[in-house]
């Protein structure tokens, strides 16, 4: 990513007030960060089945250690970005990388003497529910303050472009944390986890040689010193932006957690069958996500709000036709069109967020928008396996649903403006 640089521009009546100039900052260490940290997220996802196997633990250990890591990063995202506007961006990343590393790291040593010892089902729930907290925590520091130091450094009109160079970092580490940690699971479950420890620490030397502390602290407001962030839960500027993460959020969650039910049961496929399909399926989740993104990247001139209601439109189109998949590969057509809308979505709604504060509630906005993804996390697993018991394609039709109904509200409100 080139160095960007944040011109003084001219207010419009009733936007915020323009920010000063600010020193040309390279934003290619947070990009790092946040697919490292992406890595590590998912690598987990990937390696907590076979450990809970191998353990002999029932599923439900699985399960509850990855909704409690999202209902720690929901609950605490908000106040990692109010933290990030008051002590600055660099301060905040590195706290939060630390300690994901540290706690991953113990994480992996306590896996690692559970597989050589035989542990009880009370200690063996402590170890990953208890650890997958404080990951879910800590890691709940990095997506917003990484948005919120891009929103810091880029102009309105050029953010849809380099939250989408941060929503390609996040898609690259979605496809290579499941496959790097499936294929060192392969080889030993321990070794897995002991790598994805190390990938945190590597984000948190790359952010503290990488970001200088000056250009990673947010300036004040113009005409005085800066103020308390004026940032709510339901803040009215940042409804929309919130609205469209939870939605996306929840959409993406419901497909992660089906996909291999649904080509078990309606595709007729048997257990590794139906696995590979659904590792099919989420790598070319990960490549749309890249390839449509580099059309936000490019295309600047696209007006914001028309990538939210175009993306949204496809996606919708794309799940919805899940319920109606007879064979793999329709349903891995299904998906990439699903994900390559969802990659015009999720970089606007990020800056949709910033566009609509001031340059010091940057990182609460960003902490919204962010808490309202950790809720999608959390509900739309529950919601999706509910609803598949009544019907496999069910779920994929609600979340079609959905992302047409925030297209038509997203298209509604452009031709209102």
């Amino acid at each position: 990513m080139t160095e960007t640089a944040v011109p003084v521009e001219t207010a419009m009546p009733g936007a915020p007030a323009p920010a000063p100039a600010l020193p040309r900052v390279s934003l290619q260490p947070l990009l790092i960060a946040a697919l490292l940290g992406t890595m590590a997220m998912m690598a987990y996802v990937a390696v907590v089945g076979p450990v809970v196997r191998r353990l002999g633990l029932p599923e439900w250990v699985a399960g509850l250690s990855i909704t409690a890591g999202g209902v720690f990063w929901m609950v605490l995202a908000r106040w990692w970005g109010r933290v990030s506007d008051r002590r600055g961006r660099k301060p905040v990343l590195m706290v939060g990388l630390a300690v994901f590393a540290v706690t991953y790291l113990v994480m992996a040593i306590g896996v690692d003497g559970a597989l050589r010892h035989a542990v009880s089902l009370s200690a063996a729930v402590v170890l990953l529910v208890g650890t997958r907290c404080l990951v879910g925590a800590f890691y709940a520091a990095v997506p917003p303050t990484t948005a919120a130091m891009i929103a810091d450094h880029t102009l309105p009109a050029e953010r849809p472009s380099h939250m989408a160079r941060l929503g390609t970092a996040n898609a690259v580490g979605l496809v290579l944390g499941p496959a790097a940690a499936g294929g060192l699971a392969s080889v030993n479950l321990s070794l897995a986890l002991y790598a994805a420890a190390a990938l945190p620490a590597i984000a948190l030397l790359v952010i503290w040689f990488g970001l200088p502390r000056k250009a990673a602290t947010p300036s004040a407001p113009q005409g005085g010193p800066r103020a308390a962030p004026g940032v709510k839960l339901f803040d009215p500027r940042l409804r929309h932006a919130s609205l469209t993460a939870f939605i996306a959020m929840t959409s993406v969650a419901i497909a992660q957690v089906l996909v291999g039910f649904f080509a078990i049961d309606r595709l007729g496929l048997g257990e590794e069958a139906g696995a590979r399909a659904a590792g099919f399926a989420l790598a070319a989740v990960g490549i749309a996500l890249i390839v449509s993104q580099q059309f936000v990247m490019r295309m600047k001139s696209v007006p914001l709000m028309r990538w939210v209601w175009v993306g949204a439109l496809i996606s919708g189109a794309g799940f919805a036709s899940v319920a109606l998949a007879q064979t793999q590969t329709v349903l891995l057509l299904c998906y990439g069109i699903a994900a390559f809308g969802m990659g015009f979505v999720f970089p606007s709604f990020q800056a949709m967020a910033a566009n609509a504060v001031e340059r010091h509630e940057q990182g609460a906005a960003a902490g919204t928008v962010s808490a309202a993804q950790g809720l999608g996390m959390v509900i739309g697993p529950l919601a999706g396996t509910l609803l598949y018991r009544f019907s496999p394609g069910l779920p994929y039709l609600l979340i079609g649903s959905a992302l047409v109904l925030l297209s038509l509200f997203t298209l509604f409100r452009q031709r209102n403006r």
